[in-house]
């Protein structure tokens, strides 16, 4: 789960408060705002106008959303909210060494609005509008996501004239690759129970019912009732990955499970999630999550 890049501090003249500092940066669609926290404190209320996309750079909340337990938020992770939820904060190991950074880009309705429409026209899915959903609104950022919000802080906090064209390139981009995400989270969460629903539900418990086993891309399409082109372009429309960059990250879930309940070897673990090839596990593990098998399992 990659964090964003760290972003400077705000110089301590410059600073209006101790709690939720607040910088902020305007564009045509989208506003992104910078918080920094240099005290303990509870129970702090955070209430925004229009859909949010928040991430943390550094440090450590507690956020309460939605009426759920409470979850700690940490860097390389991401909290989606709609317009007016209030997002309640507590900040318990904030210190002026060692304070807490987060990013809110909050988008403008119309343009949350068009960009549905336009994967409604483009990428239609299977029997139903496409939506933004908020029954996975706390998840780990993927490599994608970190990069995005990487370009939108740099593009943002710019002076470049044109900076709003290309705002709006990766606003779109983040948008629709958030859209697909919780799109996929919907149909993994009714695949187990609703296999033959749709293709799509059937496909993904075909994967989760042989994720340890070799799983050929042909055998999926046939599955799907597709030719191997056709599915590879419908299967990148609905989720935004490959299949075999769906299985892949799957399996790397599976690892980070097992390298965390069990003491097997690396080898182990990865023939168990079904890799042949142990210095391919590896590299796969390291670019998901920024770290080898070996350092996850220490940490």
């Amino acid at each position: 789960m990659p964090a964003p890049r760290l972003i400077p501090l705000t110089e301590p003249r410059r600073l209006q408060t101790l709690v939720e500092n607040r910088r902020v940066f305007n564009l045509e669609h989208c506003e992104l705002n910078i918080y920094e926290s240099y005290e303990e404190a509870y129970r702090v209320p955070l209430t925004f106008p229009d859909f949010v996309v928040t991430s943390m750079i550094r440090g450590k909340k507690v956020m309460h959303i939605f009426g759920d337990p409470a979850f700690d938020y940490l860097p390389g992770e991401s909290v989606i909210a709609p317009a007016g939820e209030t997002m309640v904060i507590d900040f318990p190991e904030a210190r002026e060494q060692s304070p807490t950074q987060c990013i809110a880009l909050t988008v403008d309705a119309g343009y949350v609005r068009d960009t549905v429409h336009f994967l409604d026209d483009v990428y239609q899915g299977e029997g139903a509008h496409w939506t933004l959903r908020f029954n996975r609104y706390h998840f780990d950022n993927e490599a994608e996501i970190t990069s995005l919000i990487n370009k939108l802080i740099r593009v943002c906090s710019s002076g470049d004239k044109a900076k709003n064209i290309y705002a709006d390139l990766n606003l779109k981009e983040l948008l629709i690759r958030l859209l697909q995400s919780q799109h996929l989270f919907q149909i993994q969460s009714e695949a187990g129970q609703q296999e033959n629903h749709s293709r799509l539900h059937y496909v993904l418990h075909y994967i989760h019912e042989h994720l340890t086993e070799r799983i050929p891309v042909d055998t999926l399409s046939r599955k799907a009732y597709l030719s191997r082109n056709m599915f590879f372009k419908w299967f990148k429309e609905q989720f935004g990955l490959t299949p075999l960059e769906y299985v892949n990250r799957e399996r790397i879930r599976l690892a980070k499970q097992l390298l965390a309940e069990t003491h097997g070897s690396i080898s182990d673990v990865s023939f168990r999630c079904g890799f042949s090839d142990v210095n391919y596990f590896v590299r796969m593990f390291r670019k998901m999550e920024g770290v080898t098998p070996g350092a996850y399992r220490r940490r």
